[in-house]
């Protein structure tokens, strides 16, 4: 499933037009990454779970060259599968 098989969806069922089912998904994961920008915690019980990660600097090495290569601090979004979507993605 993509972005817009689920403004597909959410037009189909909720009987929007696929203007506003497109409007609406797109608020909804602006709010998500914005969140995460801030360093907030993005929570949805039951799917996931969703926070920055935060990489300290270090010195690693060029595998071709063997050189030493200095690695800048670095924040990564990180991704927590809920219980709930485990069992049901384990059931199928």
């Amino acid at each position: 499933m993509n972005k817009s098989d689920l403004v597909e969806m959410l037009a189909k069922e909720n009987g929007l037009s696929k203007a506003k089912a497109a409007k609406t998904v797109d608020l909804f994961f602006d709010e998500m990454a914005g969140a995460l920008a801030r360093g907030e915690r993005v929570e949805i019980r039951g799917f996931c779970s969703m926070y920055v990660k935060q990489y300290k600097a270090y010195t690693g090495r060029n595998p071709k060259t063997k050189e030493a290569v200095y690695v800048a601090p670095k924040k990564l979004p990180f991704f927590k599968c809920g219980k709930e979507l485990k069992e049901r993605v384990d059931r199928v």
